[in-house]
């Protein structure tokens, strides 16, 4: 027999029900006694609904014989009496311990891994490349070519690779520490140079950046082809535009296509006219050497902290922005085709197309010659002053022209909202409101919304793309979701340690409601640390003091993604 929808008023409760009229007057008490904790024995229920029994119901009634589907529901009933036996939860509560590992791990801090003897190296980046979708996703797909069982080296590989996506799928699985074993013997098999002990036989501490370069070139050689690429990008591969020759999964999500000029500093490099130059050809100045364009991929940023890529820099560090520019220009001597002779020339880059993910390592580590020393070998020290960093990183000012063009439109566009939202503002009337009246009409006429889009797509002239998987209307932001930190004076010695930003929307999939930093407009939101096997929460705050200048931990590799 159906269960019909019951609302029973108790005291100033009002209780739903499912009554099954062929479970009787016993089975309607037995359900109310266990909502309520009130005795069955002591209960008094009369009817609201009008078609039911007169009176308080009593134990013989039939409830089966009564014409429930004439009553509109809910069947509405009144019930007295005094609650003195406990209540049964309505959700039945289960124990953590008695969840599957599962289920166990979504509801507790993420899992750590084990050091097995100065492996902190890789645990860190491990723990920030786990947060990577399409890195996860790239390695899913991935299926080694029949070309790699003939070699050694490609079997070593493959290996890798597995190990690498089964350590980051047991983090996902487990409440508790994993053992990183096979992930750190096919490190060591494919890296020999990683296998180096020390004079007592222990490991020796490796080079955090090296690790995970040797391990981008690995994926990069062994993630190729179009299956690789359309798993990388949600089933359907960029186009040959956006890709802009990237022909794996690595180049594809954290490849920077760099455009690099050099200009002899000896000559003039810009326009000239052929008679001015053939009337003046004995003097040097007239005479033009023409820029020297070139492109290159590279698979991060160097923010370089002090000397820059010549060598000879003396500019004081002390941002980020500042550290990558001196990357990006320096002097060289190259040979001259009109001096016939080599010369000065000046080197500058500039980003040509952007990537998903963008890693920028910071210039922590150098090689300083001792030739007063016995070996002469030279020795390895580290950089400790101060670089400092936002959550959010805006690359504008590095790209070519042709990227910044495409950049500037939504820029601009952005630019107009904000300029608009803070006129409304001042003219006092509720942005707010105006966002959720926006919210709700989009919600109420979903169809006219994705015509409306369609035509203005339509509209608008379609820009130049300037990188596969980028949001749409990208203004060239990254926003910080991972650091990989070096603690300790020793270049090779020292400690790493993994920082990734939580999950911080909430379980119906919007944002949280995010506190600000103290006396700044920057978000304070979740992070997690990962120090080996242990895991604790921080925040952003705890994030933005990681820019060295003391003993503490100071930022080796950031890691960005393309913010929305």
């Amino acid at each position: 027999m159906a269960a019909y929808k019951t609302l029973v008023k108790w005291g100033k409760e009002s209780i739903e029900i499912e009554m099954d009229p062929s479970q009787g007057v016993d089975g309607l008490k037995q359900t109310l006694q266990a909502r309520t904790g009130v005795p069955k024995d002591r209960m008094k229920i009369m009817p609201k609904s009008k078609g039911l029994w007169k009176g308080v119901l009593k134990d013989t009634q039939d409830l089966s014989a009564l014409n429930l589907t004439g009553i509109s529901p809910p069947i509405q009933m009144l019930m007295m009496g005094s609650a003195t036996l406990p209540v049964e939860p309505v959700k039945k509560t289960v124990f953590l311990e008695d969840l599957p590992p599962e289920e166990a791990a979504k509801m507790v801090e993420p899992s750590g891994l084990v050091n097995l003897g100065n492996t902190c190296y890789l645990n860190s980046v491990t723990q920030c490349l786990r947060v990577i979708p399409q890195l996860r996703d790239g390695l899913k797909s991935y299926t080694p070519s029949s070309s790699n069982g003939a070699s050694q080296q490609g079997q070593m590989h493959a290996l890798l690779l597995k190990s690498l996506l089964s350590t980051m799928d047991s983090l996902d699985k487990s409440p508790n520490a994993i053992s990183p074993n096979n992930l750190v013997m096919s490190t060591k098999m494919s890296f020999p140079q990683m296998a180096q002990t020390g004079p007592g036989g222990a490991p020796m501490q490796q080079d955090a950046e090296e690790f995970y370069s040797s391990i981008m070139g690995v994926c990069a050689g062994e993630m190729r082809g179009d299956p690789s690429l359309r798993a990388a990008f949600g089933g359907e591969k960029p186009s040959g535009e956006h890709l802009d020759g990237a022909d794996n999964v690595i180049d594809a999500v954290f490849g920077l296509k760099m455009e690099e000029t050099l200009t002899c500093d000896e000559l003039t490099t810009t326009t000239t006219d052929k008679d001015d130059a053939m009337d003046t050809d004995t003097d040097a100045n007239a005479l033009v050497e023409p820029a020297v364009v070139s492109y290159d991929l590279h698979r991060k940023l160097v923010c370089n902290i002090q000397g820059g890529s010549d060598a000879s820099s003396q500019v004081n560090i002390t941002h980020i922005g500042e550290g990558i520019q001196l990357s990006l220009t320096g002097k060289l001597e190259k040979y001259s085709d009109a001096l016939g002779r080599n010369a000065q020339w000046t080197r500058s880059q500039k980003i040509a197309r952007l990537p998903p993910c963008l890693v920028v390592q910071f210039g922590r580590f150098y090689w300083k010659a001792t030739p007063d020393s016995q070996d002469h070998a030279g020795v390895k020290c580290k950089v400790m002053k101060p670089v400092g960093f936002q959550s959010v990183f805006d690359v504008y000012e590095f790209c070519n022209d042709k990227v910044k063009k495409v950049l500037k439109v939504a820029r601009d566009k952005a630019l107009a909202e904000e300029e608009d939202r803070v006129a409304k503002k001042l003219r006092g009337e509720d942005v707010e409101d105006d966002k959720k009246e926006d919210t709700k009409m989009e919600e109420d006429d979903e169809e006219a919304a994705a015509l409306q889009a369609a035509l203005a797509m339509s509209v608008e002239p379609e820009q130049a793309p300037v990188g596969p998987g980028l949001p749409h209307e990208f203004q060239g932001l990254y926003e910080l979701f991972a650091v990989v930190t070096h603690k300790g004076r020793d270049a090779d010695g020292g400690h790493y340690m993994g920082w990734v930003k939580a999950d911080n929307t909430a379980s119906n999939g919007s944002d949280k409601k995010r506190e600000k930093i103290a006396d700044s407009e920057e978000d304070n939101d979740d992070w997690f640390v990962f120090d080996d096997d242990e895991v604790s929460p921080c925040k952003t705050e705890d994030i933005l003091k990681l820019k060295g200048g003391g003993d503490w931990h100071m930022s080796y590799l950031n890691f960005y993604r393309a913010k929305k």
